[in-house]
């Protein structure tokens, strides 16, 4: 159990719940890693998907310091005392991240050396040593080194003359010590393992096997070349993480692109939140290492084998399918099937119809949501395209279609985000391109991140002007749309129609709007609006008619609304919640959370929809959106929920949840105290994929 909290302020109306209700965000995150790297333990599931989920908690964990322990760092440094929710000093919290990790890095170490890449060789996937290569194939080595790495090396010294370089973050670098024979005397010198070339090196030996050798000891084994003349006496690896978080003054940038670039520029040289160091690094140049990088001791973690297991994505992409998941191919929604097809109806026709309610990557994203953008575009009857971009791949097919409808001369206005985090520079490459193909681009609210994720089609039909939308959970990306969860609601709803229409006024104008139809909108109404469902669940129970609350999202955190929850359980609302990462609530709390479920589903695709229910039968309000329960959502955002009215689509989105929460499913369940148990056996995923396919008259999978 956390330590009682005792100095957080009760919001009005809480003060009869207890001080110690909340769970730890930063912990509650670092149990959602552990249960990313139980994926990578799993002895059942196909090899490479558990190399997939190795690598997957080394980049979470690399993004967790960069962000949020950075975050803490600098409130510690600048001598901010604000408490966490559940009372911990910033202090407490940075102690307890360092304990927490040390040992979730000493596990992910250990699978990988004593279970991974044993399994990997027996396999045939060998990860060799450069002692452990052939003498023939170290001859051939000899050349690729002084063709293709030697060059781009640059050796640095450490003397009076050559100050301690900088280290950029994440970069792999050998720390080298070398002995001048003439002097006698040593010196330390610094060597970036370079990211412009390939971090395993393929060896070819003729057989079934694949063999590689990671770059840094093709490096080490020809370190006399780069310092003739000297003895080496020892090298070790290391890598450093930086504070990666960018902050703009918005309201004194005259031009935010700009501003933003020369950030990005300067986040390689945020201060050191980490160093991870090979494990048998000595001593003097550890200590050197922490003095000069000026990293915490708490924050200095040995690692076991090779460092930087993001690498590790080379071996998932090898083209051996027997050691993967059986690909799915994302099926056709069924009322879109026939788009394709000669004489097929419009997908306007269809949207007239009644709503389409799609789930990704079940539903093939490329003849929905694309397909949607793609049509408008070629439609000479569309007049405007209106959308907002967080994030989208590089070689996105929707931009595309964009740039082809400002061609056309349609009038097209885009949102590009350009603070979505780490994907800066590719926004700022598209909004550029949008700019040059005559497209409206905007950058969103100043003050806010623009999270929503809605498309406005304005369609010329018999002499009047109809809209059609897309509000949906997920970004505009057509390849994370093939492994994220993620739901969309596409309409020709006039009111959701109208409310797009006023929402795009508030982000390209000026307009103080706050009151929509059928969307909640962040900042202004959407927690406010979550917490008036909660408590009419609660009226319900109180008053003895039938009450229910299921929610889906990605994080559960912020204090009002799991206060609002804990109020209605008080009430005896059933309460069931689907939380993939961070839960800041403790359910089955006597007299406080008894009728709260919490469970988290982990598997092949990235749990990713947000779905919010609320009653049952005519009483039944359901919700989808971009928006999770948390502070940067519902107060620094603009982010968007739609209610969805169909009763076949609502039905579809309690499946949903239903699917997720059944006892069967593999899940894991929160307790009380903060602690996560696996339970279940069935593939949920594999589960909604059999259903999903069966609705569509055939199982589709790559032969």
């Amino acid at each position: 159990m956390l330590p009682r909290m005792t100095d957080v302020l009760a919001e009005p109306g809480t003060e009869e719940l207890p001080a110690d209700r909340f769970l730890n965000r930063e912990a509650s995150w670092l149990q959602f890693n552990a249960r990313v790297l139980a994926l990578a333990e799993d002895a059942a599931a196909p090899l490479l998907e558990r190399v997939k989920f190795e690598a997957i908690f080394a980049s979470n964990l690399d993004e967790f310091f960069m962000v949020r322990v950075a975050g803490l760092m600098r409130r510690q440094a600048t001598g901010l005392t604000v408490r966490s929710a559940d009372g911990l000093s910033t202090r407490a919290q940075l102690d307890l991240i360092a304990t927490r990790t040390a040992e979730l890095q000493q596990r992910h170490g250990a699978v990988f050396a004593d279970e991974l890449v044993p399994a990997l060789a027996a396999e045939g996937i060998r990860i060799a040593t450069w002692d452990e290569l052939p003498q023939s194939e170290q001859e051939r080595l000899h050349g690729y080194f002084r063709s293709q790495v030697f060059p781009v090396l640059t050796p640095l010294a450490v003397d009076p003359s050559h100050p301690f370089p900088y280290i950029s973050g994440l970069s792999l670098n050998l720390a080298v010590m070398v002995r001048d024979p003439a002097t006698r005397m040593e010196h330390f010198a610094r060597v970036k393992v370079p990211d412009n070339v390939a971090r395993f090196v393929r060896i070819e030996t003729g057989d079934d096997v694949a063999l590689f050798l990671p770059l840094e000891q093709l490096i080490a084994a020809h370190l006399p070349q780069l310092f003739p003349g000297m003895d080496v006496q020892e090298w070790h690896l290391f890598r450093v993480t930086r504070n990666a978080d960018v902050e703009i003054e918005e309201d004194e940038s005259e031009d935010l692109l700009q501003a933003l670039e020369r950030e990005l520029a300067r986040r390689r040289f945020g201060p050191a939140v980490r160093l991870e160091v090979a494990d048998d690094i000595g001593s003097r140049v550890l200590d050197l290492l922490v003095r000069e990088l000026e990293v915490e001791e708490q924050y200095v973690l040995r690692i076991r084998g090779l460092l930087d297991l993001t690498a590790l994505w080379t071996l998932v992409g090898l083209d051996r399918p027997e050691l993967k998941d059986d690909p799915y191919v994302p099926a056709p929604h069924p009322r879109l099937a026939a788009q394709d097809t000669a004489g097929a109806p419009s997908f306007f026709a269809v949207l007239r119809e009644g709503d389409v309610l799609v789930h990704h990557p079940y539903d093939s994203f490329a003849t929905t949501v694309q397909k949607f953008i793609e049509e408008a575009a070629a439609d000479p009857n569309v007049l405007a395209i209106k959308q907002t971009l967080y994030r989208t791949s590089g070689d996105s097919p929707l931009v595309e279609a964009l740039i082809d409808a400002a061609a056309a001369g349609k009038q097209v206005v885009v949102l590009v985000e350009i603070k979505a985090r780490f994907d800066e520079q590719n926004n700022i490459t598209w909004a550029r391109a949008l700019e040059r193909a005559g497209c409206h681009v905007v950058y969103g609210v100043i003050g806010l991140k623009t999270h929503c994720k809605t498309a406005l089609v304005v369609r010329q039909e018999r002499g009047q002007l109809k809209r059609y939308a897309h509000v949906g959970t997920g970004n505009y990306n057509p390849k994370t749309a093939r492994i994220y969860e993620d739901l969309g609601l596409l309409t020709a709803d006039p009111d959701i129609g109208a409310d797009l229409t006023d929402l795009f006024n508030v982000l390209t104008g000026y307009s103080r709007q706050t009151e929509y139809r059928s969307l909640l909108v962040a900042p202004q109404r959407l927690r406010a609006g979550i917490v008036e469902q909660i408590e009419a669940q609660a009226a319900k129970a109180r008053a003895g008619e039938p009450s229910h609350i299921q929610i889906k999202l990605n994080n559960l955190v912020d204090e009002q609304v799991v206060d609002a929850l804990y109020r209605a359980s008080q009430a005896g609302v059933p309460i069931e919640c689907v939380v993939r990462g961070i839960c800041a609530l403790r359910p089955g709390v006597p007299g406080l959370s008894e009728t709260v479920k919490v469970r988290s589903v982990l598997g092949r695709y990235l749990e990713h929809s947000r779905v919010f229910a609320f009653g049952a039968g005519e009483d039944e309000r359901l919700w989808i959106g971009s928006s999770d329960m948390m502070h940067r959502n519902l107060d620094r955002r603009v982010e968007v929920l739609v209610r969805v009215r169909d009763r076949a689509l609502t039905a579809q989105l309690r499946d949903v949840i239903a699917l997720s929460l059944d006892p069967d499913s593999r899940a894991w369940d929160l307790g009380p105290d903060g602690e996560w148990t696996e339970s279940g056996t069935v593939d949920a995923q594999q589960a909604m994929a059999d259903r999903m396919a069966d609705r569509g008259g055939e199982r589709r999978k790559d032969a």
